[in-house]
């Protein structure tokens, strides 16, 4: 598998996610995902950490076991979003 074809995968993936949660521009949770951890935990997460924790979690999945293509699709995914709510108010 090239690499395009992870990048591609990801962003199809994305526009299911669209669908999926009725979402415009695919799956958009993690703000409010870390909000709620925040609440709870008393940390102060953001949405770009929250992001990069997934990045994380998709790196030592794929260290595990059999190769899985969906590591690296996610990962890919996962790393596009951080940078996006990084840039967020950057270019408004």
């Amino acid at each position: 598998m090239k690499s395009d074809l992870f990048l591609t995968q990801a962003i199809k993936e994305m526009e299911k996610r669209e669908d999926v949660y009725d979402s415009p521009g695919g799956e958009r949770s993690m703000e409010r995902t870390v909000a709620v951890f925040n609440e709870l935990t008393g940390h102060n997460l953001t949405e770009e950490q929250g992001w990069k924790f997934m990045c994380c979690l998709k790196l030592v999945r794929s260290g595990k076991g059999k190769f899985q293509a969906d590591d690296y699709i996610d990962l890919s995914a996962y790393a596009g979003l951080a940078g996006e709510a990084a840039a967020k108010g950057q270019f408004d």
